[in-house]
């Protein structure tokens, strides 16, 4: 996979700047390459009450994590998708006392070939992704599994 031009970056940026709980979130695209993608926010925005980060805020920032390694792999393969996520499984395993970051792989060839091939035969299917957040030291801290429903545009 291609890395990330800035021009593909700003795309996706635009994205989440159209959605008012992203922003309000402060969401930020921090790196987009062939490893994937990650996304951060920071923790002032993103406090409960005990000083570490608020557990929806890290539930949107997996699950957007994954929703644009998704969109981009379908957006870089010349689909006009609009993209749900359908299902989610959550753990939280450590609080996290500094600024929130989640990264997704983008998806594999194979993987978005049969998405690609559904898209074709019906209009929409379905992805499997995960995304995980971790703290500086590398502690996995959350995790995502989630259920992405791609339907076709037009």
């Amino acid at each position: 996979m291609p890395i990330a031009a800035d021009s593909e970056i700003h795309r996706l940026q635009d994205l989440l700047d159209r959605m008012p709980p992203a922003r309000a979130l402060g969401l930020r695209i921090e790196r987009l390459d062939a490893a994937g993608i990650q996304i951060g926010a920071p923790l002032a925005l993103n406090l409960n009450d005990k000083g570490c980060a608020f557990g929806g805020s890290l539930a949107a920032l997996l699950t957007l994590a994954a929703w644009a390694a998704l969109e981009t792999a379908l957006h870089r393969a010349g689909e006009d998708t609009d993209l749900f996520i359908a299902d989610s499984r959550l753990e939280y395993l450590a609080p996290l006392y500094e600024d929130l970051r989640a990264t997704a792989a983008l998806p594999d060839a194979t993987a978005l070939e049969g998405l690609r091939a559904k898209l074709a035969a019906r209009g929409r299917g379905g992805l499997n992704l995960q995304a995980e957040a971790r703290d500086a030291s590398g502690r996995l801290v959350a995790r995502l599994e989630g259920r992405y429903a791609a339907v076709r545009r037009g």
